[in-house]
């Protein structure tokens, strides 16, 4: 998964790459993308290398190589070079990029709006919620590859683990997680789900609250799904 911004970078040093030889600087980067300042180009930089569009060539100045390019590459039209000045526009395939359930945005902040499925118990069980009307704006630094959805927080069984009532959680969506991490636990027989610490205790399951005024639940395997990991919070002060 590529963020606009991040496609939009791929592209304008791919093309110069080919056009000059000579990777564009971090002002002509900034300039391209009409971004307000090089730390942005730096966190686009990072993104692209994680994903392994990229790599830096050590030991040499304004050095990057261009290691693979967007399934939709060929399909889009290749954006002019920028000039001083100048927003950096590239045309694209409208939703090429974009995981299900996630719409990927064009914002400087790199922002991701997540489907926001309503709200999660952090206390007792509530009812699962199928549809959404609302999304999350997230860091799209919070997140990496796969498919991720948000919830609001609402209860304190988890306040020792510094989730609060109100909390908005940022969910990875899986159907199996480590031993000890806070998974989103749908309770099948009454069709419920928590946000809750994954415990395994030989055969059973443990659904464990970091409160110590909530008890621990406990169910036979077959009666727990997991449908997804926790991997951020974002909090409103």
């Amino acid at each position: 998964m590529l963020t606009r911004k991040q496609y939009e970078l791929l592209v304008f040093i791919d093309k110069r790459l080919k056009e000059t030889g000579v990777s564009p600087s971090f002002d002509e980067m900034k300039d391209a993308l009409d971004l307000r300042s090089k730390s942005g180009v730096h966190r686009l930089i990072t993104g692209l290398e994680e994903r392994g569009f990229i790599r830096r060539l050590p030991h040499r100045a304004r050095a990057l190589e261009v290691l693979k390019l967007p399934e939709n590459f060929a399909l889009a039209e290749a954006p002019p070079a920028a000039s001083a000045g100048a927003g950096f526009s590239p045309k694209l395939i409208k939703g090429d990029f974009k995981v299900p359930g996630v719409a990927v945005t064009a914002s400087e902040a790199e922002a991701v709006h997540l489907p926001l499925y309503g709200k999660i118990a952090a206390g007792l069980p509530i009812e699962a919620l199928n549809d959404y009307s609302e999304t999350a704006d997230v860091p799209a630094s919070l997140i990496g590859p796969g498919e991720f959805y948000a919830l609001q927080v609402e209860g304190d069984s988890m306040i020792d683990a510094g989730i609060l009532d109100g909390d908005t959680v940022v969910i990875r969506r899986c159907d199996t997680a480590d031993n000890g991490s806070i998974v989103v636990a749908l309770v099948v027989d009454d069709n419920e789900v928590t946000l809750k610490r994954l415990r395994r205790k030989g055969a059973s399951i443990a659904l464990e609250p970091a409160n110590k005024t909530y008890e621990t639940r406990i169910y036979p395997p077959d009666r727990v799904k997991v449908q997804g990991q926790l991997v951020a919070l974002i909090r409103k002060y």
